[in-house]
């Protein structure tokens, strides 16, 4: 089979590409890296003129005074470009609803075509949407990546990434993607309750992992206890980065004999995944119910991650044993969940050990990638 994946979000085409691809499978992967985090990618879209300082400088300067993005502008062009090499594919699947963020009458342009010259389309429910920011926007769930806005910590201009979404223009965008494909597949649960009951939700597939490439080792625990968190500014507020870093600074105070803290800041994936080898506790975000991407490879490490791991999350997957540390958006809870795994290193060896074994089961990258192949070969247009 021939297939074509549009966009990437932290790494999970990536991945399932490394598992259709041992399967005997073709894929072409177009997208810009997800930004800084410069994933692989077969046709690059990302922008040439963030390469250098006086570019960007100048890019920047000419936005602030005439709302024109030229680095959207660039990506536009270059994916006008190579629209013809983007041809008979067996399968398209777009990451998201906007796989290549740039202008919605743009996109629908360019998606347009993309269709009219492949077999048969799909997306994912994987990051923002029209659907489930409109889900999240009415408070259906007791939490989610907008309860910073609702709650009134941050004001909704700090959120514009994901309110985008609720614009007419990306209405539009969606109702076109929807259209347009068999169906959409959530990535975890926090897409999958929105999407639930939705005509062309074709039920969730977690996220694939390749544990071939992904080395675990028994976590040890002779001296300090390793806690670490990485910092993504583009989504600071909505993984609740402000709450961790309060809770981060106050253990530094009342357990600086016992702990030590790792933060990292907005490195690209080759980089990150590196600095947290050490790590005996990894934090990612806490407005979730489910892991993300970053979080699953942690615990493919055999890290003790701490996490969305709620109910839903527990009956979903019929846990008995605990596998990831479910941390809410509230800083004493996640205080003293941190207090008690620093005084408990049992239980984190113990969570780590589990972590890996779940992630085997659940998100191996073949398996996983199986499942795609089952859905797209099975699903027809109605």
């Amino acid at each position: 089979m021939k297939i074509l994946f549009l966009g990437e979000y932290s790494r999970l085409h990536n991945t399932l590409k490394e598992g259709l691809n041992a399967l005997g499978h073709e894929v072409v992967i177009v997208s810009d890296g997800d930004f800084f985090k410069n994933y692989p990618t077969d046709i690059d879209i990302s922008s040439r003129l963030k390469k250098y300082f006086l570019t960007r400088f100048f890019v920047k300067g000419f936005h602030r005074f005439s709302k024109i993005d030229l680095f959207q502008r660039e990506r536009e062009f270059r994916l006008k470009k190579i629209i013809p090499q983007l041809k008979n594919f067996d399968v398209v699947q777009l990451v998201n609803q906007d796989p290549f963020v740039i202008r919605p009458k743009e996109e629908i342009k360019i998606l347009k075509s993309i269709f009219k010259q492949n077999k048969k389309s799909f997306a994912l429910a994987c990051g923002d949407d029209s659907l489930v920011i409109d889900y999240y926007e009415q408070k259906k769930m007791r939490y989610s990546i907008l309860t910073p806005v609702h709650l009134g910590k941050i004001p909704k201009n700090k959120m514009n990434y994901s309110y985008k979404y609720l614009k007419n223009s990306y209405k539009k965008l969606y109702d076109f993607v929807n259209k347009n494909v068999l169906g959409f597949i959530p990535t975890d649960l926090d897409y999958a309750i929105p999407y639930a009951g939705n005509s062309k939700d074709l039920g969730l597939i977690p996220n694939p992992v390749n544990i071939d490439k992904i080395k675990c080792n028994k976590l040890i625990i002779n001296d300090k206890i390793n806690i670490f968190f990485g910092v993504n500014t583009m989504s600071f507020y909505k993984k609740g980065g402000d709450i961790v870093l309060k809770v981060l600074e106050q253990l530094k105070e009342n357990y600086k004999d016992l702990i030590q803290i790792e933060i990292a800041e907005n490195l690209p994936y080759d980089e990150y995944i590196k600095k947290y080898d050490q790590a005996h506790i990894f934090i990612d975000q806490l407005y979730s119910y489910d892991q993300g991407y970053n979080a699953l490879e942690a615990m493919a490490k055999g890290k003790c991650v701490l996490t969305g791991a709620e109910k839903e999350f527990i009956d979903f997957y019929n846990l008995q044993e605990e596998v990831a540390v479910n941390a809410l958006p509230d800083k004493k809870q996640l205080f003293d969940t941190l207090e008690s795994l620093i005084q408990d290193k049992e239980r984190i060896i113990r969570i780590g050990q589990n972590a890996r074994k779940f992630v085997e089961k659940n998100h191996n990258y073949i398996a996983i990638a199986n499942k795609y192949l089952k859905i797209w070969t099975r699903t027809e247009r109605h």
